[in-house]
């Protein structure tokens, strides 16, 4: 048997669900090697911040 789940922000959500200081507030989620956003909160979508912004070089 195979499942698959498409959840929005889950990784954002999961932080906010674990750390309540970030509750009221945008939170985006990095990956580790690159840079690049893999999971944006709701709110922080609202900020029209894309995706794939890469924040080093």
């Amino acid at each position: 048997m195979y499942a698959l789940a498409d959840v929005n922000s889950f990784y954002a959500s999961c932080e906010k669900g674990f750390r309540p200081d970030l509750r009221n507030k945008p939170v985006v989620v990095l990956s580790n090697n690159d840079g690049c956003v893999i999971a944006r909160s709701p709110d922080y979508v609202e900020l029209k911040v894309k995706a794939v912004l890469i924040t080093r070089r």
